[in-house]
């Protein structure tokens, strides 16, 4: 069936698709609610979705790193039930997406929205996992944005239309795998040439595009690993499974996780050794 789009759109009828019961095309809060603070100077606000992934993993990988200071209190927000568009969460991020960060350690505290914000954020403030040369930094950040532009092609067109869309349509699936496609080569190819996307130093790029790209590849996003012949990128998934094998991206994956195998998922995070005695298979042992 052929659409006609109307000489003026509006909202008459929800959009279809999983995520139909949140989706409106107007900002601000809908409910009055405060966030909770924890002890720590960095309070997250955040879902383990991918953007939500990168920043409790560059968060363990400082705490790794020992950075004592970079410890932190992670607050789920569900954003199914709309936690999002609480007035305190809006007043973090008006845009209503997660992850939100507040940072306590700064008079009046600090607040930083948007997942490659919040990223370069703490790399600065920790003089960690960015490099300090203008080359080598200046190549972090063509990645790091190369990833925030390049990932709403891979979440909201090819996911969406893949994964989520009420409908399967040939035209869109087509058109945003070829594009998924596409960003999966430009990828691979830069990894066959260097360790990491920085040249040799691990940073926010490499942990960025591993939040998005390596989940997919590694076979977690969308159910669409065979589908997209994820294993033909083999420098690609080397770099993935070198990072899936580090502590902190283990950890950084569990945390505000409320989805998938129960000893996955730690609803919110106040300490190390949460992760010893508060996932939700622990909790249902109790």
């Amino acid at each position: 069936m052929t659409y006609t789009p109307p000489k003026v759109w509006t909202w008459d009828a929800a959009s279809g698709g999983e995520f139909a019961s949140i989706n409106r095309p107007i900002a601000g809060a809908t409910k009055d609610a405060e966030l909770p603070v924890g002890a720590h100077a960095l309070q997250l606000y955040s879902l383990a979705t991918p953007n939500g992934v990168k920043v409790t993993v560059l968060l363990e990988e400082l705490l790794e790193a020992g950075i004592s200071e970079a410890d932190y209190d992670a607050w789920l927000i569900r954003i199914m039930e709309g936690d999002q568009f609480g007035s305190g969460f809006v007043d973090v991020n008006p845009n209503s997406k997660i992850p939100a960060l507040m940072d306590h350690s700064t008079t009046p505290p600090t607040r930083v929205f948007e997942s490659g914000a919040i990223l370069l954020y703490l790399a600065e403030k920790f003089g960690a996992f960015l490099p300090k040369d203008p080359a080598g930094r200046t190549e972090a950040l063509n990645w790091l944005f190369w990833q925030m532009g390049s990932a709403p092609y891979l979440g909201g067109g090819f996911g969406h239309f893949y994964a989520y869309a009420p409908e399967k349509f040939e035209y869109p699936i087509d058109r945003f795998t070829m594009e998924a496609k596409r960003q999966l080569d430009v990828l691979d190819r830069h990894l066959a040439e260097h360790e990491w996307f920085a040249g040799d130093m691990y940073s926010i790029a490499d942990i960025a595009i591993w939040s998005w790209y390596g989940q997919l590849v590694l076979g977690r996003l969308y159910s669409a690993a065979e589908f997209l012949d994820v294993e033909s990128y083999t420098h690609l998934m080397a770099w993935a499974k070198r990072i899936d094998a580090r502590p902190a991206a283990l950890r950084g994956r569990m945390v505000n996780r409320s989805f998938g195998e129960p000893e996955m998922q730690l609803h919110e995070r106040h300490s190390a050794a949460d992760f010893e005695t508060e996932t939700q298979d622990k909790k249902a042992a109790k």
